[in-house]
């Protein structure tokens, strides 16, 4: 059973810009790199790592959809009370 992940995400203020950048994630274009460049959270100058975090310790739409993705995988935009976050996980443990 997966406890914690390890998630990078990249935050900006609307799910239009969100969408718009995952089509750039999906079509080759390098996630952390576009979380550096466009990112609204201080993670995004690391390529939005976020290191590994446990159930309980982000808010909830962000772990539901965090804990549901597999290795690798992009999120739909997920709208929190931040903004809109597309979300990849990048190890289980």
């Amino acid at each position: 059973m997966t406890t914690e992940v390890r998630a990078s995400h990249i935050l900006v203020a609307t799910e239009d810009e969100a969408n718009r950048l995952r089509e750039e994630i999906i079509n080759g274009k390098d996630f952390a790199a576009i979380a550096a460049e466009y990112s609204q959270c201080p993670s995004g100058a690391a390529g939005g790592d976020l290191g590994f975090f446990g159930k309980g310790m982000m808010v909830k739409p962000f772990e539901d959809a965090a804990f549901s993705l597999e290795i690798g995988e992009i999120s739909q935009p997920v709208q929190t009370q931040f903004g809109w976050h597309l979300i990849v996980v990048t190890d289980k443990k």
